[in-house]
């Protein structure tokens, strides 16, 4: 079972079924301590979209101090007993290391043990650790310096495919969005591919290097932009390890074993309490005011980041990257289109906030669905038109030419969370067969 402790989901897309009920049960799930969320399960992959579940949601708003305290004290000791039980060997930052400017990581002198130490994230896949990450540095400092360091159990890479050097830069730079609001942009900028010497246990490791430095924006201030950002693998004793620098070069780094993990462990609590303290100060997206929104205007503009998610998704997979949403589409600009679009429809469909949040919900999901069933809603004038009615029935009720198509999503997605079994699943695939023609023939009544 998987655990991970700062990063929620990291910016990568989870497969959403829009059209059908659920899925089966993932055996063996694995459960991972993240750096933002604390001990979670993943999230089922083939879940049906719910767009109001995922908007974000400050889950420390309305707790006091203490109540801080006793969740992390837990969160340390099961982590504590988890690593007790570690049979293999794990590494991280061995010395602090010199940076270009002259300082080290976290301000600890040259040659010390480094400052910042903190566990950022472990799996566990049948009760036996997968692997584990550890963090040192200024993890507050776009800048760093910042290295993680991620020790996998002998084997692991024979279950399955471990995440190529893009995707740790990808997820690093997920870290530094999501932690301290900088969007450096998203990849690939500036790629090289290095050799260097990276030191275990005293003695020099080969390792190929990842370099990724992101190409400023027109404009921005400054000729170098944002650091660059770099990951490499290496063979360790029969062990697969990665790491992950910034602020850094590759060739500074050196690492060992981790014999007591106390500092650690005691890193990621302090971590995680300055993270609540500023989510404590966060307002819901719920209780702000926004500026007033014209007509129909919030629906549309949050159709058009929904289906721009979708687009930008479909784009990574055909050119074989790891998925996940351009940061410009996470977080609070998504939550503020969902709060905006919620509340005209309230206003203009005299709904309760519960009732509308259904309507918008399954508005989203019926043109998101639509885009990856068609080739026509984007980008053409019927698409357009698609749009409009489907915003216009969900705001009014209206009798739009695609009435029937609207029917048929509206049934659709009631039944999308119905039991399983062939004849269940049969049904689905016929409702949706139904939905799609409906909108067929709308396109051919207007030719």
């Amino acid at each position: 079972m998987r655990h991970r402790m700062m990063r929620e989901s990291g910016g990568r897309h989870q497969k959403r079924n829009v059209g059908s009920s659920g899925s089966a049960p993932a055996p063996d799930r694995r459960v991972r301590e993240d750096r933002f969320a604390g001990r979670t399960a993943d999230r089922t992959a083939d879940r049906p979209l719910d767009r109001s579940a995922d908007q974000p949601a400050d889950r420390f708003a309305d707790q006091p101090a203490d109540r801080f305290d006793d969740g992390f004290a837990d969160q340390e000791e099961f982590s504590r007993r988890t690593l007790a039980a570690a049979d293999f060997p794990v590494y991280g930052v061995a010395v602090a290391p010199a940076t270009a400017g002259g300082a080290s990581a976290g301000e600890a002198p040259v040659g010390e043990a480094p400052a910042g130490e903190a566990l950022a994230a472990f799996e566990t896949s049948g009760g036996k650790l997968r692997w584990v990450e550890v963090q040192c540095g200024d993890w507050r400092s776009a800048a760093g310096p910042y290295v993680t360091v991620r020790t996998y159990r002998p084997g692991a890479e024979r279950g399955e495919q471990l995440p190529e050097l893009e995707d740790l830069v990808e997820d690093e730079r997920d870290r530094v969005y999501e932690q301290l609001g900088v969007d450096e942009g998203d990849g690939p900028g500036r790629v090289r591919a290095l050799r260097a010497w990276i030191t275990v246990d005293g003695e020099p490791c080969a390792v190929e290097v990842h370099e990724d430095r992101p190409v400023p924006e027109p404009g921005a201030p400054g000729s170098g932009g944002p650091e660059p950002v770099w990951a490499g693998r290496l063979r360790v004793g029969g062990l697969t390890v990665t790491v992950c620098g910034r602020g850094v070069a590759p060739g500074v780094v050196e690492l060992g074993s981790i014999g007591d993990f106390e500092r650690c462990l005691r890193g990621r609590t302090e971590l995680l309490r300055d993270l609540a303290a500023r989510r404590a100060r966060h307002v819901p997206v719920e209780e702000r005011e926004l500026p007033p929104a014209v007509g129909m205007e919030a629906h549309r503009a949050l159709i058009a980041q929904t289906v721009a998610e979708s687009a930008a998704i479909e784009a990574q997979v055909r050119v074989g990257r790891t998925p996940r949403l351009p940061r410009g589409l996470r977080g609070e600009v998504g939550a503020v289109r969902w709060e905006a679009a919620v509340r005209q429809q309230m206003r203009l469909a005299t709904e309760t906030r519960e009732e509308a949040v259904a309507a918008v919900t399954s508005m989203v999901n019926h043109l998101n669905r639509l885009s990856q069933q068609t080739h026509w809603l984007v980008g053409t004038a019927e698409g357009e038109a698609a749009v409009e009615e489907v915003v216009r029935y969900t705001v009014f009720a209206s009798e739009v030419a695609s009435l029937p198509a609207q029917r048929a999503w509206a049934q659709l997605w009631r039944e999308r969370r119905g039991g399983g079994g062939a004849g269940v699943w049969e049904e689905q695939r016929l409702a949706e067969q139904l939905w799609l023609s409906a909108w067929e023939q709308w396109r051919a009544a207007r030719r």
